[in-house]
């Protein structure tokens, strides 16, 4: 086992225990109801993937799990942390160091270089030396092909480059879990591919990830489990097999009929 995959290994499992559940989940903006009754679970080891139209509460959903939103209603749980009832910065703080979250949006620091990106939060919030997180960062560098960038700031990069070094700040702070949240939508066609393979790769080598995405023949291929949402809730899930080869529901098949066809987003029923 080489150093990144010493810390990307998951932790023990609890038999048959999810690690991420949400129950009856609930969440308005005024009269704007959001999310209407969120089921959803994520065991270790496992990807699951979320699609749906746009302004189907997926990327809510994501920030529920993080306690960056929180709901009217309902519980969630990551392990054994009932998330609604965090109540202190501390307590937060403390959740996200578990749960890695990469956005649409690259979010790094522009007056940092590429390595210092990755340093920052796991001296800073962990505690951890800086030499053992120099280390680790390099290690990730690496692993998302980008080590010659390491004194590069972030506006020296492309899209696609920026994004690969989200994920690998991300994953400096050596979560159990991460959330991807539509992270290929900002990028041109010809840097997709690139994140993706990332993705990919880090599905096969067992960590846990949620990905919120429009690549349905991405989805296909990596998730263990898929669940289609609109307007707030969940229509259905299952293995990716059945939902997008024998989708039970009419407004299913007719969303995976209009998804784009192309490299990383052709529907299989469109395929049939």
């Amino acid at each position: 086992m080489n150093a990144t995959e010493a810390f990307l290994k998951p932790a023990p499992a609890v038999v048959n225990l999810p690690l991420v559940q949400l129950r009856d989940v609930h969440l308005a903006f005024g009269a704007t109801e959001v999310l209407r009754g969120i089921d959803l679970e994520v065991h270790r080891g496992r990807a699951v993937s979320i699609v749906g139209p746009s302004g189907s509460g997926k990327s809510t959903l994501l920030r529920c799990i993080t306690g960056l939103v929180a709901p009217q209603r309902g519980e969630i749980r990551v392990g054994e942390t009932d998330v609604r009832s965090l109540r202190t910065e501390g307590e937060l703080i403390a959740l996200r160091k578990r749960v890695g979250f990469v956005f649409q949006q690259y979010n790094l620091f522009p007056h940092l270089t590429v390595l210092q990106n990755l340093v920052i939060a796991p001296t800073r919030v962990s505690g951890r030396s800086h030499a053992d997180a120099e280390r680790d960062a390099r290690a990730l560098l690496e692993k998302v092909r980008l080590s010659h960038k390491e004194a590069a700031y972030p506006g020296e990069l492309s899209g696609g480059q920026q994004q690969r070094v989200a994920i690998a700040r991300a994953l400096a702070m050596r979560p159990e879990l991460i959330l991807f949240d539509e992270v290929t939508s900002a990028l041109d066609p010809e840097t997709v591919g690139e994140v993706l393979t990332v993705i990919r790769e880090l599905v096969r080598e067992g960590m846990t990830c949620v990905l919120v995405t429009h690549e349905m023949r991405f989805a296909e291929e990596v998730s263990d489990h898929v669940y289609f949402t609109e307007g707030g809730r969940v229509v259905e899930h299952g293995p990716p097999s059945r939902l997008f080869g024998a989708p039970a529901h009419e407004r299913t098949r007719n969303f995976l009929q209009r998804a784009p066809s192309g490299a990383t987003g052709l529907s299989p029923l469109a395929r049939a």
